[in-house]
């Protein structure tokens, strides 16, 4: 089996992403030239929305609200030495970050999840269910 030289991380900024992130770090220290890719991906804003609201402003949103969700994501890395990249994206999440993991050549996906499992999960959706239709690549969830 090749060593991986390259995780994806999917982040919101919220306590579960960050314990996911932290797990990621603890991978790639222990594992030499492995480069941790922070990932924030933006939901996409409506067709109404951007017939009233210039490009450049959505997308300047987006980046901003990106920013944020990244920020503690990139300390976590850069505290613990880590060689890290961040991205941000709109759209699906699971389809994004299966477009990031071809793109990247990423080996593994590490994301937090906020537990919601039976009726709750159903009717909330779960970005981690959205994740494993679009990724081929191992996937770890860190609760």
């Amino acid at each position: 089996m090749a060593a991986i030289s390259a995780i994806l991380v999917a982040v919101d900024g919220s306590p579960s992403s960050d314990r996911a992130v932290a797990y990621a770090a603890g991978l790639a220290k222990a594992a030499s030239g492995m480069v941790v890719h922070l990932l924030n991906v933006q939901p996409s804003v409506g067709s109404l929305v951007t017939m009233f609201v210039p490009k450049a402003d959505v997308d300047s949103h987006h980046r901003e609200e990106g920013g944020k969700a990244l920020a503690s994501a990139v300390k976590i890395c850069a505290d613990a030495g880590v060689p890290h990249e961040k991205h941000i994206s709109v759209g699906r999440p699971g389809e994004v970050i299966g477009q990031f993991v071809k793109r990247l050549g990423a080996g593994a996906v590490v994301t937090g999840t906020r537990g919601h499992g039976g009726v709750a999960g159903v009717l909330m959706g779960s970005v981690a269910q959205d994740i494993l239709a679009y990724v081929d690549v191992p996937i770890t969830l860190v609760k």
